[in-house]
């Protein structure tokens, strides 16, 4: 189905509007190019530059940049256009889009035949204190020079730092803080603080127990079933999950990664073609973090499956805009995940879930993983569908 056989293109030129400039926007974007260079697209993302959001823990040993391509290259690359607006998605606005077929940003009038949403999910927010730092923080500043900008300003004899979020990018970061730290000989104790009862939970179990391990080896505090209140000069308030009880630990600075909020996500189905009031908008798709599919596929929020279906949706309207409508069905399962523990570290599994790897051969799947990705910007797309 990824080779497009049913795809007979008309002879009209398509304009296609991509809303959101992350993973799922970009695979849109190179699939619809690979596939047919006769098309026009308009990219419409607030900033300035794509950003690897997966990869912001290495901001730790390597420059912000190294994680950022400014839009404009992708502009010259791929023959589109971008526009650097915010757009308010709405119900109501897909809806005029699928009757009108354009949408108006800022002065300008822009016509579309397909509008493709990839906004990503929303981030949960928490109060800004010069105590609290968010993934927010990092997307602006590398990890390095945050951290030690915000560390400047304390001057306790024994630090505390508190790491709130035992998911992918709470870990992630965790062991990234906790190896920056021992670089630079600052003495800081570490916490990591998270609502359930083990670490890594959405993954299987053998997770949780190898990174039990390593965090006895480092001697990072774990503090389970709690969650997080808020943050003063030298005190963390926490909430017992189990018995309601709020109690203080000391702590003089909190990096705080509570997730994606799971409301106000657009429905599609199977196809990707957005679904409002029960009704397919035949033109408008949607993918990525913001979109769950009504299908067998995988809708977990990562970049693998952003990925895989901003791939799925690009085909699916070259094929409608064909003169043979036969779209294809959205069936990706995830094959492999990894989480890094560090620069030389890492836990994952692959092929199937009771299919655990660890150390360099983890870290050998995240690295090829991560060349896909890279391949897929310059144009090389070496993904198997």
């Amino acid at each position: 189905m990824a080779l497009l056989p049913f795809y007979i293109p008309r002879q009209r030129r398509i304009k296609v509007v991509i809303v959101g400039g992350g993973y799922a926007g970009m695979a849109a974007l190179t699939t619809l190019k690979q596939y047919s260079s006769d098309i026009d697209i308009m990219l419409i993302d607030p900033d300035d530059k794509h950003l690897k959001v997966t990869h912001l823990h290495e901001t730790f040993r390597y420059p912000l940049s190294d994680l950022q391509l400014p839009f404009n290259v992708l502009e010259t690359r791929f023959n589109c256009r971008h526009i650097q607006s915010v757009l308010a998605v709405t119900d109501e606005l897909l809806q005029q889009c699928q009757e009108n077929r354009y949408l108006a940003v800022g002065d300008e009038i822009i016509e579309f035949d397909y509008l493709i949403i990839t906004t990503g999910a929303d981030k949960q927010q928490s109060e800004a204190t010069e105590n609290v730092i968010t993934l927010q923080h990092f997307m602006q500043t590398a990890g390095s020079e945050l951290l030690l900008e915000r560390l400047s300003r304390l001057e306790q004899d024994e630090l505390f730092i508190s790491v709130v979020g035992a998911g992918a990018t709470g870990i992630q970061f965790l062991f990234e803080i906790r190896q920056f730290l021992s670089r630079k000989k600052i003495a800081a104790r570490l916490r990591l603080i998270y609502t359930g009862g083990r670490v890594l939970a959405q993954f299987p179990q053998g997770f949780d127990t190898y990174v039990q391990s390593c965090l006895r080896d480092l001697k990072i505090e774990c503090v389970s079933n709690s969650r997080y209140r808020r943050q003063t000069d030298h005190q963390i308030q926490l909430e017992n999950q189990q018995t309601g009880e709020v109690y203080e630990l000391p702590s003089q600075l909190t990096c705080l990664f509570l997730g994606k909020r799971q409301e106000n996500l657009l429905s599609a189905n199977l196809f990707g073609q957005v679904v409002v009031d029960q009704k397919t908008l035949q033109n408008i798709f949607a993918a990525g973090d913001c979109a769950v599919f009504r299908s067998l596929g995988s809708n977990v929020q990562s970049a693998q499956s952003a990925v895989r279906k901003g791939k799925l949706i690009a085909r699916n309207i070259l094929r409608h805009s064909g003169f043979l409508k036969v779209l294809e069905p959205y069936l990706h399962h995830d094959i492999g995940y990894v989480v890094n523990l560090g620069p030389s570290d890492a836990v994952g599994w692959l092929v199937s879930e009771g299919n655990i790897v660890t150390g360099i051969p983890a870290l050998a799947v995240k690295e090829l993983v991560e060349a896909q990705y890279d391949l897929l910007l310059k144009g090389i797309d070496t993904y198997v569908v």
